[in-house]
């Protein structure tokens, strides 16, 4: 906090440390050169010892010096670099760090813990009321149990402590409980100082020098037979429970702890028992809090400053902190517009509503990130204001630029997505609603404008002409926003340019060829939605690059020099309409990770997709024949998957043409694979020959997918039977269920065993006139059945586009009346004519509506492309349904 602050007041720190900054990039550079000289090398030299083909990875930097024929020049920028370094260290600036850091050790001891004064906060709004009345319920409720634990969860500045005020001072909860307690938790707590600051609240004395044990045992001897509610505000560590006031108070006394904190991380491990999580205000709501924080009785008064309140309000980014504070300064100005559009103005030209006060409450959670965890969160602010962010995207990208640190026995993509679902439960990230499973988020406004004012000094985010006046030599990341009359980038001939991320947004019509021979540093760039319709030679000159994404863009075709791009790990052609076959130094890309090919009718392959032992993502996986004798095929061979073990993703199309391929074993080793797509293609005119459907039927039987599998897709499978082991536990692991255009299944495979099934959709299953006891594994006088729990997991349920289908029944003499219900209701059937009758469907079911549940898969990697209709359909939300 003290380098930060420093950092803002003095020039000459900012100097400093942009010099130290400067340093680590270089150092990253020049290691990623020996690296590409050393592979060059020893692809020119290979040992005679060794057979095999040169890798890019796992080279040690000794093993990359050694023997380059141009180690003069690395050399040389060697002995620069240590120049640099040893000026840095020598720097007086250094040295004040060095005499005001405390050595580790002798730290000094944490700050005092305080009490909340407990002033009856100015709260507005039904949410409050409703969430105060709730949890004040449950408190009193509980309040015989020993230590039942709520928890209260929310960002910095959402309004956690309000709430826990609100209970804490209600009446009711006051006349419940012997003792109360209201505790401060802070960062850095100290054991024996917060075992103190509990008995001071109850009113008992301690001794100095009492240990933490001695401590413990009073508090536990005070409080033995009394009700007891206690308050933990802001903890950010779940051992001042587990190891610290857990043992006092757990089997000692009846009452209820109410932990408020912005990791729900934090509230599992403490166990609690219900968790709340306070959301942002609504605009009314915050509007509300705006003229009342600033005194005004009636809204009537300032009903002429509504909209451009309103437009603060949402400038605060709808956090109560962020309004209340805002509401101060502008209590000071006269109720006229002229005057608060000053104020908002003011901002405007800023940048930021963050005040110190705001900026210092939301740079806590930043602070105790890990520095791993640090990069990821600051990269997020180069997404535009109000962006989705994906998980898939972002954790590439933080992958490309180096934030990922290996651990063994772990893909770096597992290790992102780690930090990812990480930042979201520190409510850094904000889960997108419309998604499954938290797959993307956005970024709070003011959260993202603390990242911004962190890293102003390499980061720009902006109109693409703004960049002509920055300086190309500091900045490291761009994000430069295209306007619609904007027909190329700039041009940056006569400036040295440092910048190693170049996003665009709204992408423009043409690229200079500047771009690719002044940017010598890039790492990632991201042309999307572009005009572009080459790219040239030099693109293989960026030896630097890791992710290439050239999605929607006109290009016809790759270039050859693209294979000396050998630490390019993501390339990206997705809906690249004009292009059709992959060149043949593809197969060169040693480091590549994620080839994305969906929506681009590739027919032409290079042979050898095995060599990119590294893929962990693909999209498209065009089935072949193949041949021995050709460098260029229409698709590839099952067989090329057995040296593919990485994989995450995979996508296998043109299914029909694997009949005469070995498939048993090919996917059923590969550890890692979580999503996976089967699809065969749909014939354009006549149907399908018998020997056709056969041997699809087989190469489905034999293309079995690991245990561990979590999401399938099926689609436009042409069989009429499913594979064998569909009707098993054996994929225990699967999660998502999609059966698309399987048009020729007259039965539903008996999918109901599958103990993590959440979510089920089958669409077009024309076949299909029954569904019956086949589908939930019941039969006619099978007393089992009532024992057994089929789906218990089901939490989605979509049928769609089953012209056919009359009949839902699992036993023929089943009698009772449908659980059918249509606004509030568990689940909503529409057939124009007879429906399935007697469906028993849980309570928690829900009908289709605007954003549940169907329009809320919408972001699932499975479903993209899917339209959802609300005709001719069942569409449930369940849980375990005993009879479905």
């Amino acid at each position: 906090m003290m380098l930060r602050k420093r950092r803002t007041k003095e020039q000459a720190v900012n100097n400093w440390l942009g010099q130290l900054r400067d340093v680590i990039y270089d150092v990253d550079e020049i290691l990623d050169v020996a690296r590409c000289k050393g592979s060059e090398l020893l692809a020119d030299h290979p040992s005679p010892s060794s057979d095999k083909s040169v890798a890019c990875k796992g080279l040690s930097v000794s093993s990359c010096f050694c023997n380059i024929v141009p180690r003069r020049d690395v050399a040389v920028r060697i002995r620069s670099l240590n120049k640099k370094i040893e000026s840095i260290a020598n720097d007086k600036i250094f040295s004040t760090f060095n005499n005001s850091t405390q050595p580790i050790g002798n730290a000094q001891p944490s700050k005092l813990i305080r009490s909340s004064n407990l002033v009856e906060p100015n709260l507005v709004g039904k949410e409050i009321v409703h969430s105060t009345r709730k949890l004040v319920d449950l408190v009193l409720a509980h309040k015989e149990y020993k230590s039942y634990k709520l928890g209260i969860v929310g960002t910095g500045g959402v309004g956690k402590t309000t709430l826990a005020q609100k209970i804490y001072n209600n009446e009711k909860v006051k006349g419940s409980f012997k003792m109360q307690a209201w505790i401060c938790v802070s960062q850095d707590y100290n054991q024996i100082t917060l075992l103190k600051e509990v008995l001071r609240n109850i009113g008992v004395h301690h001794e100095q020098g009492e240990t933490i044990t001695e401590l413990q045992r009073k508090l536990a001897e005070t409080i033995e037979g009394k009700s007891f509610f206690l308050v933990l505000d802001d903890v950010w560590h779940s051992d001042v429970w587990t190891d610290l006031l857990r043992p006092a108070l757990h089997e000692t006394t009846a009452g209820v702890i109410l932990v408020t904190t912005r990791d729900d991380q934090i509230t599992k491990r403490i166990g609690v028992y219900h968790t709340h999580q306070v959301d942002l205000m609504s605009v009314e709501v915050g509007w509300e809090l705006l003229w009342k924080s600033m005194n005004i009785d009636e809204e009537k008064e300032v009903q002429n400053l509504r909209n451009i309140g309103i437009e603060i309000v949402h400038k605060c980014g709808l956090l109560p902190l962020a309004i209340k504070v805002t509401a101060s300064a502008l209590a000071s100005r006269d109720l006229r517009e002229n005057e608060w559009k000053r104020y908002l103005a003011k901002y405007d030209c800023s940048g930021s509503m963050l005040s110190d006060e705001i900026e210092e409450a939301l740079y806590l959670s930043y602070d105790q990130l890990p520095h791993r965890l640090k990069q990821c969160f600051l990269y997020c602010a180069l997404y535009v204001e109000d962006s989705i962010i994906r998980c898939d995207e972002v954790t590439r990208l933080w992958i490309a630029e180096g934030f990922i640190e290996e651990q063994q026995g772990q893909l770096l993509e597992d290790i992102a997505e780690e930090y990812y679902y990480e930042l979201i439960h520190r409510n850094l990230l904000q889960p997108d609603i419309t998604s499954f499973d938290q797959a993307s988020c956005k970024m709070h406004d003011l959260l993202r404008q603390l990242a911004l004012n962190i890293s102003r000094e390499e980061c720009f985010v902006g109109d693409a002409e703004s960049l002509r006046g920055e300086n190309m030599s500091k900045l490291r990341h761009v994000t430069a926003v295209i306007k619609k009359n904007m027909s190329v980038l700039p041009r940056f001939d006569k400036v040295e340019v440092k910048v190693r991320t170049f996003l665009t947004v709204r992408g423009p019509q043409g690229i200079e060829d500047t771009l690719f021979k002044r940017f010598l540093l890039l790492r990632v760039l991201v042309l999307n939605y572009s005009l572009v319709q080459s790219i040239l030679d030099y693109i293989g000159k960026r030896i630097h690059l890791r992710l290439l994404n050239l999605d929607y863009t006109g290009i016809s075709c790759l270039p050859e020099s693209i294979g000396s791009l050998k630490n390019l790990q993501v390339l990206s052609l997705r809906w690249c309409d004009d292009l059709h076959s992959l060149p043949l130094a593809m197969t060169l890309l040693c480091s590549l990770r994620c080839l994305n090919l969906v929506g681009t009718k590739i027919n032409q392959v290079p042979k050898g997709i095995g060599k990119l032992k590294f893929l962990t993502y693909l999209d498209v996986y065009p089935i072949g024949e193949g041949s021995d004798n050709v460098v260029v095929q229409d698709g590839w061979k099952m067989e090329e998957l057995s040296s593919l073990s990485h994989m995450r993703y995979l996508s296998l199309v043109k299914l029909e043409r694997a009949a005469h391929c070995s498939t048993n074993t090919v996917l059923t080793d590969k550890k890692h694979l979580k999503e996976l797509i089967l699809e065969w293609t749909e014939r354009g005119e006549g149907s399908y020959s018998e020997e056709d459907v056969s041997n699809t039927e087989k190469v489905f039987e034999q293309v079995i997918p690991p245990h561990n599998l979590e999401d399938l897709c099926i689609v436009r499978f042409f069989g009429q039977r499913y594979p064998t082991w569909f009707g098993t536990t054996y994929l225990s692991s699967l999660m998502s269920l999609i059966l698309k255009d399987v048009r020729s299944c007259v039965h539903l495979p008996p999918i109901w065993q599958l103990p993590n099934l959440k979510f089920l959709r089958i669409e077009g299953a024309d076949a299909v006139t029954k569904v019956g006891p086949e589908f939930v594994g019941c039969k006619k006088g099978d007393h089992v059945c009532d024992e057994l729990v089929a789906f218990p997991k089901l939490e989605w349920l979509i049928f769609e586009d089953m012209p056919n289908w009359e009949e839902w029944s699992f036993f023929e003499e089943e009698v009772g009346v449908a659980d059918v219900r249509g606004e509030d209701g568990a689940a909503e059937i529409r057939k124009e004519d007879a429906q399935p009758g007697r469906v028993r469907l849980l309570p928690r079911l829900l009908p289709e509506a605007e954003g549940s549940p169907a329009t809320a898969w919408k972001g699932h990697p499975m479903l993209e492309g899917t339209q959802f209709k609300r005709t001719k359909q069942l569409v449930g939300r369940g849980g375990s349904p005993t009879a479905l």
